[in-house]
């Protein structure tokens, strides 16, 4: 599994609704969290590991309605 972490920016008054839409509609969503800041989410997805990470971005959560803008991160290594 790869783990990725995407900070989305969204639509004014619309955070909450984009979170939710992410947590139900998307089966990779582990979590989400509201974030203060330049972005209004963080969302951590697994993803299996011939998943093109690109794709899914653009064409999963890009597309969630409300949501303007994304950064993400790649993680490599889990530290416990």
């Amino acid at each position: 599994m790869q783990t990725i972490f995407i900070m989305v920016k969204c639509e004014l008054g619309k955070a909450y609704d984009v979170a939710d839409e992410a947590v139900q509609a998307v089966e990779q969503v582990s979590e989400v969290y509201s974030t203060s800041g330049e972005y209004d989410l963080l969302i951590k997805c697994y993803l299996p590991e011939a998943a093109d990470i690109g794709h899914f971005v653009t064409e999963t959560v890009q597309t969630l309605p409300g949501v303007k803008d994304t950064f993400t991160i790649i993680a490599f290594k889990a530290f416990t």
